[in-house]
């Protein structure tokens, strides 16, 4: 999978910095898009202090592979983004981004 990216980190991610990257050399995309998950002060009417996420090594990789091949099954994409963060996190904090590109905007929306 060369055009199917998976990081998974303790570290922030910058949102214009990896579209950018995505997209670089690659005059094929007509659409870029891109979902932020954060996390939320409240949660089912409890206030959230924080979170810790953890992972498996390599279970949390093979996992967003299947995601990814699923997603290629159905859709026509030319690239995939997948960032997840681990460790600690807090109101505000960003917790995960998805990015595609494909040719059209309908098969981007939907993947």
């Amino acid at each position: 999978m060369q055009n199917d990216f998976i990081r998974i980190q303790e570290q922030d991610f910058d949102l214009t910095t990896e579209v950018q990257a995505l997209r670089k050399n690659d005059p094929r995309v007509g659409a870029v898009v891109t979902f932020v998950g954060t996390v939320r002060d409240m949660n089912d009417g409890s206030q959230v202090k924080g979170m810790t996420l953890e992972h498996y090594p390599g279970m949390t990789e093979k996992s967003l592979e299947e995601i990814i091949r699923q997603a290629r099954g159905r859709w026509d994409l030319y690239k995939t983004l997948v960032i997840h963060r681990v460790g600690p996190l807090f109101p505000e904090d960003q917790i995960v981004l998805v990015a595609v590109t494909s040719a059209h905007r309908g098969e981007a929306f939907a993947a």
